[in-house]
This record gives C-alpha cells, sequence and structure tokens, in this order.
C-alpha cells in the first residue's frame, strides 16, 4: 500500500504536467462549484446567525457528499487490476491538482506585460488567478498579484491536497478540494453574505495551517537550490509571513518574495520583502521555475513520508 501511494503520487504529478485539466463540463471541482453556488443562492437574506448557520450546514453537507463519493470510487478501484487501480487513482487525485494551469495562466499574464498589453495582462490575472479588482493596477503590481497567485496556489492548488493523499487517501484529499473550493467561493466575504462563508473560511485555514509552512519551507530549500536567493528566502519569511489578513497565505508568498529579491505588495493591505525592487514581467517566469522545483522537492517529500508510514 505505501509503495502504491508513493507511485500515484508520482503518476498524478505526471498526469497533470502532461494533460492539464479536463474542460469544465467534466471537471469535479467545477461541478462542487457549481453546486455551491446553486446553494448559495438559496441562503436566507436574514440575520448573520441565519447566515453563519446555513454556510456551517453547507459545508458539513458538501463535505459528507465528497467524502462518501471519494470512499465508493476507492472501494470501486480494488476490483480493478493493479495497473488500472495506479492509473485510475492517479487520475482523481490529478484532478485536486493545478500545477501545469497555474503555470499556464501566469505565463499568459507575462507574456502580455512583456508586449506592452497592460490592460489584457489585468485582464488575464482578473480571470484566471485573482479575485481583487485589477482594472487600476500597474505593470508592476500586475506582476507582484500574479507571482503572489504563483506562491499560494503551489501550496493550496498542489500540495496541500497530496500531503492530506498521503494520511487518508482520495478521500482526505478531495475533502480538502472541497473545503478549498468553498473558501474560495464563500470565505472572506463583505457585506450581507460575510458570515455565509465563515465557515468555510476558517475550516480551510485550519486545513492549510501543516502544508502552507511546509510549501514555504521546500520554497526556501527550492532557492538554495537553484540558485535564487535562499537565505533572503527565510529572513522574509520568518519576518513577513504574518503581515497578510490570512494565516496561511503570508507564508510561501512572503518566501517567494525573498526568494526573488523583489517586494510583493497589494496596496492598503502588505509588503512583503517592504524595500526590495519591485518585479516585472520576467521575474513571473522565475517564479514558475521556483514553483516547479518546490513542487518536485515536495512530491519526493511526501512520497517519502508514504513509504515510510
Amino acid at each position: 500500500m505505501a509503495l502504491a501511494a508513493a507511485g500515484v503520487l508520482g503518476l498524478a504529478l505526471g498526469l497533470d504536467l502532461l494533460l492539464g485539466d479536463p474542460p469544465n463540463r467534466y471537471h469535479p471541482v467545477a461541478w462542487l462549484g457549481r453546486g455551491l453556488a446553486g446553494a448559495c443562492r438559496l441562503a436566507p437574506r436574514s440575520c448573520p446567525g441565519g447566515l453563519l448557520v446555513w454556510g456551517a450546514g453547507l459545508v458539513l453537507a458538501g463535505l459528507a457528499v465528497t467524502v462518501a463519493g471519494a470512499l465508493a470510487l476507492e472501494h470501486g478501484l480494488r476490483r480493478l487490476p493493479w495497473p488500472l487501480a495506479w492509473l485510475a487513482e492517479a487520475w482523481l487525485l490529478k484532478l485536486t491538482l493545478a500545477v501545469r494551469g497555474l503555470a499556464r495562466a501566469a505565463h499568459q499574464v507575462r507574456q502580455a506585460l512583456e508586449g506592452g498589453q497592460l490592460c489584457r495582462a489585468r485582464q488575464l490575472l482578473g480571470w484566471h488567478l485573482v479575485s481583487r479588482p485589477t482594472a487600476g493596477l500597474p505593470a508592476p503590481h500586475v506582476a507582484a498579484a500574479t507571482i503572489e497567485s504563483v506562491a499560494e496556489n503551489t501550496a493550496d492548488g498542489v500540495l496541500a491536497p497530496l500531503w492530506y493523499y498521503v494520511w487518508g487517501g482520495l478521500p482526505a484529499a478531495w475533502a480538502y478540494r472541497f473545503v478549498n473550493t468553498a473558501d474560495a467561493m464563500l470565505g472572506y466575504r463583505h457585506g450581507e453574505f460575510y458570515w455565509l462563508g465563515k465557515a468555510a473560511a476558517r475550516l480551510d485555514d485550519l486545513a492549510n495551517l501543516v502544508p502552507s509552512r511546509l510549501t514555504a519551507l521546500l520554497l526556501v530549500l527550492a532557492a538554495l537550490l537553484g540558485r535564487e536567493q535562499g537565505c533572503q528566502a527565510w529572513r522574509v519569511w520568518r519576518r513577513d509571513a504574518r503581515l497578510t489578513a490570512s494565516p496561511n497565505a503570508g507564508q510561501p508568498m512572503s518566501a517567494m518574495a525573498g526568494a526573488l529579491g523583489r517586494e510583493l505588495e497589494k496596496v492598503g493591505h502588505y509588503r512583503l520583502g517592504a524595500g526590495l525592487p519591485l518585479p516585472v514581467a520576467a521575474d513571473i517566469a522565475r517564479a514558475v521555475r521556483l514553483m516547479y522545483m518546490t513542487v518536485a522537492l515536495g512530491v519526493a517529500l511526501l512520497a517519502a513520508l508514504a513509504l515510510w508510514r
């Protein structure tokens, strides 16, 4: 079983790098998103307490359905010959990852910036990578937001589901993916629906406590091995990781800022690596390279952990 888990980790990453994501109409994560959106439309327009209860119930119900489905699939895989079982399990795990898609989205923004198409770069950033308003961002802040998204998604879009897979198989990996999707859609909202996403946001904070810090540590190591600024990555990580509103997002983002030697700022919210030069388009490619190295180190570490267990 340990050897199978380690093999599935590497195979899932390979499938993602080779094939990328299927169209949304065939992607289970998109199905989760549509289900959450439909449930949100039914939420009571009432007091904060009612929204909080509805949001918590939605998360618990969604978790139950997701885990039950993953358990059923995992049970069904046991009836297949082992090569097909490994491949099917790797594909189901691969669907929780977003390595190739993340790199592609980041490079699209980089290419637009390098081509002088600032408006196009802003649009691509808002469509694919961030939820913040992008219309008025200058080029350095577009590059910074792209790099931040690469760093944060290395944790919650790649290493976190793999971390949970090692400890609990497909049900744990898909439980994490549901929680993270719920947080992305509902969490940290302002206004009427702030309380609706409270449970999803707090649960996502808890789920990412270890993966975010592990990712930051691996980013430091990747910077050392990749001839970036590993010592500075460590210093900025230790100094600035708590500057973000999220207890987790600042962990890999600050390590990335130090590794690249660039200041990453979200105006009015935080400055990671304050005083360093502002990023340019070419720094996005450096961030993607560090992301690949970090993921490779993470998969190797988690495969070793799976074998040890």
